[in-house]
């Protein structure tokens, strides 16, 4: 509730009307005085998405912890208890891609340990040609024999391959995308944009013309001296901000599929589109549950316990996601469990085609997209 003093003069200054309490009965406006001090402008933003009265804590309640509840409550009528399905979904959009950034990235370290390994090697090359030198030196002033050079030569490239792969081994997994755009990039088997365009010349088939704007992009970036660390980071940070988007994009979609599978008469398209705002908040939230604990996870010790841990979170995470729709459902709409499986499970797997699809276009355009 607002802390803001309370005008003594009842005329509402919005709408004319007097005020006999502390918010005017014709236009809602809270009869407080228009001046106030600085720190109510951060009070009162608080309050408007908080509400002390415990109604946002009840909604995210809710959202998390009971599927369909907010929905049923909603369309029941019961409005003022909860925050307002669109306003939800903005502000849980706005803290889903705050809060990760406020929490620091781990193996900084190892990044930038990963991010040398080129020059690295490139000093083993320096280092196996001097050495060959050398050798050959040696050899035109009779020092060593040709045999003696060969063979010293082959132990010598044996240490050095070993320094190299010992190298590579810092690389984990899940560097497959930095090795993609590492300085000596390759796409699709070419290393710049008039190779590609040479080797696929002839190719004027639907793949090459989506292909060429990427293999565009890759070279472009490459070229301006990105790394590929700040590549993968720009990359994925883009994908992030723009999953939002992309489900606010396809909630009429998500709305109409339902609209489709449901009683016409009983479900109104208005319904399906707050069942669907409700689903997709919880989808956002999840996404918001899942990177916090994969940077917690990142940020402590390497050992076996912790990650044996945020492995099982993640796969309960991932199981929970996955009911939830069930859940929301069956509950929301009311049908027979055998019907609302039935049902449940057509509009997942066709939702799930529906948002792959869109999310690989989101990948698409997120990568031409860079700059």
């Amino acid at each position: 509730m607002s802390h803001g003093k309370i005008r003594e003069d009842k005329t509402c200054l919005n709408c004319g009307h007097t005020v006999e309490e502390r918010f005017c009965p014709h236009c809602g406006q809270e009869n407080i005085e228009p001046k106030q001090p600085f720190h109510y402008l951060f009070t009162h933003f608080i309050e408007d998405f908080t509400h002390y009265d415990g109604q946002f804590w009840k909604t995210i309640k809710y959202l998390l912890f009971n599927p369909g509840k907010l929905t049923k409550e909603y369309l029941a009528g019961k409005r003022q208890l909860y925050v307002a399905p669109v306003k939800l979904y903005i502000f849980i959009s706005f803290i889903t891609f705050l809060v990760p950034a406020l929490i620091p990235k781990a193996h900084e370290s190892e990044k930038a340990e990963k991010i040398s390994h080129i020059e690295r090697t490139e000093k083993i090359e320096e280092q196996k040609e001097a050495t060959n030198k050398i050798l050959d030196e040696f050899q035109k002033k009779g020092l060593f024999s040709k045999e003696t050079v060969s063979n010293a030569k082959k132990i010598a490239d044996s240490i050095q391959i070993k320094d190299s792969v010992q190298e590579k081994s810092v690389l984990n997994d899940g560097d497959v995308f930095e090795k993609t755009f590492s300085d000596n990039t390759t796409f699709m088997d070419a290393h710049n944009l008039k190779e590609y365009d040479s080797l696929y010349a002839k190719d004027e088939g639907f793949f090459h013309t989506l292909s060429r704007p990427m293999a565009k992009k890759v070279f472009e970036l490459k070229e301006s001296g990105f790394t590929k660390a700040q590549i993968k980071e720009k990359y994925i940070e883009t994908i992030l901000h723009t999953i939002p988007k992309a489900l606010f994009v396809y909630l009429p979609i998500f709305a109409f599929f339902l609209w489709i599978f449901h009683n016409k008469k009983r479900w109104w398209y208005f319904d399906h589109g707050i069942f669907t705002l409700h689903y997709f908040s919880f989808l956002l939230l999840s996404t918001l549950i899942y990177i916090v604990i994969n940077r917690i996870g990142n940020l402590l010790p390497d050992y076996t316990i912790f990650t044996l841990l945020f492995s099982l979170i993640n796969v309960a995470l991932f199981f929970y996601i996955s009911l939830y729709f069930f859940i929301a459902h069956y509950r929301t709409y009311e049908s027979k469990k055998r019907v609302s499986i039935v049902k449940g499970s057509i509009l997942f797997i066709i939702n799930f085609i529906g948002l792959l699809i869109m999310l690989i276009i989101l990948m698409y355009i997120s990568l031409i997209m860079l700059h």
